[in-house]
């Protein structure tokens, strides 16, 4: 079965505003990371339950799923995503050491 991966605005923001702070410092490395994590998100249209269940999934009555994109200094990004139908719906990006998503906001 192939999904179709569906990034929430409140995701497209916390990964906008990731690429911005590394934007000032490192311009090509944020466009290479940006490019990267988009990229690495598709993957989860051919396996999604390969993802574990997010800590944040206890919290709400939804099964929420993590995704972990690694960059070369080992950084994990972590995306919370839900499976419904044939859609994946990609909720929150957080960024290393960011607090767990509160249930208000999933």
């Amino acid at each position: 079965m192939s999904y179709r991966v569906i990034i929430q605005p409140p995701a497209l923001e916390n990964i906008e505003a990731a690429y911005l702070r590394a934007a000032r410092h490192a311009p090509e490395t944020a466009l290479q990371w940006l490019e990267g994590f988009y990229e690495a998100l598709q993957t989860l249209s051919t396996n999604p339950t390969r993802c574990s269940i997010a800590p944040e999934s206890d919290a709400v009555k939804l099964e929420v799923r993590q995704f972990f994109y690694r960059t070369k200094s080992r950084h994990a990004y972590r995306a919370l995503f839900t499976i419904h139908g044939n859609e994946i719906r990609v909720l929150h990006v957080r960024a290393p050491g960011q607090r767990l998503v509160r249930p208000g906001e999933l």
